[in-house]
């Protein structure tokens, strides 16, 4: 399968308790990292590697991110006017061929329950999965070649957990030999999102209830011995809290942020 042919499900529909400060007006995708909902950061992501079909879990706040796509261009594109005669016009040179389906899944669901509210719409063999608030520079598609070789049903992108702190490397005299600053913790993986499954995953999620997808499905596949790990020893990071936001925008603004190194020029 190609890129193109895959959906990408983006679970889109949390509070984000611990953004209030942005929150109360936005869901947690929407809040921006240089401008631009992190949503929007993680569908361009895709884009980069040929995924074109979305489909983004609303929940709380989810007309603000259908108001979003509905004026996608007007957030996104470059806009011609002529004070003259009135007439505008979209410059359409960069414009993302994004085909998009947003789908409310409840507003206290959480993302098993999200997940299984959109199983219909849902119609090839394989799908990615990923959450709506954690950027990466992860290579999809050596994930997807990845996961269309091992045969089995999921794939989880295995990444570092960042580390709030800096470390220090003390000698037997507690003299400091050196520190440094928020590495990520390189002998721990924990889960970064970004799956693969094959279809028949949703037919193991129950039809009633309200569950988190970490919990028994993504459990009980381990255990099966059908979940497989991509590595992935680069960039990660969620926007869990005002922290990681700051985080994110000043490495944004530095212009190089390592999830836009794919994105096309404009």
């Amino acid at each position: 399968m190609t890129p193109s042919e895959i959906p990408v499900v983006i679970l889109a529909g949390g509070r984000g308790t611990r953004l209030m400060e942005e929150t109360t007006a936005v869901p947690k995708p929407m809040v921006t990292i240089g401008g631009k909902p992190v949503l929007w950061h993680i569908m361009k992501t895709y884009a980069a590697f040929g995924f074109q079909r979305f489909i983004v879990c609303l929940g709380y706040k989810g007309d603000v991110i259908k108001a979003y796509f509905l004026d996608l261009l007007k957030y996104t594109a470059s806009l011609q006017v002529n004070t003259g005669t009135g007439a505008a016009e979209y410059l359409r040179d960069h414009e993302d061929a994004w085909d998009i389906a947003l789908i409310e899944t409840g507003e206290h669901s959480l993302t098993g329950t999200r997940l299984a509210r959109i199983k219909k719409f849902i119609d090839t063999p394989h799908f990615c999965l990923t959450y709506g608030d954690g950027l990466s520079d992860i290579a999809l598609d050596q994930e997807l070649d990845f996961h269309l070789s091992h045969g089995r049903m999921g794939t989880v992108a295995a990444v570092h957990p960042p580390s709030r702190f800096g470390t220090l490397d003390i000698d037997e005299l507690a003299a400091v030999r050196s520190f440094q600053e928020k590495q990520p913790l390189q002998h721990d993986y924990i889960n970064g999102g970004y799956f693969i499954f094959r279809r028949e995953f949703l037919d193991r999620l129950p039809t009633e209830g309200n569950y988190s997808l970490e919990s028994d499905p993504l459990t009980q596949l381990a255990r099966d011995g059908e979940l497989c790990a991509f590595r992935h020893a680069g960039f990660w990071q969620c926007m869990d809290t005002m922290r990681d936001r700051e985080t994110l925008e000043q490495i944004y603004d530095g212009g190089q942020a390592p999830w836009t190194v794919k994105w096309p020029t404009r």
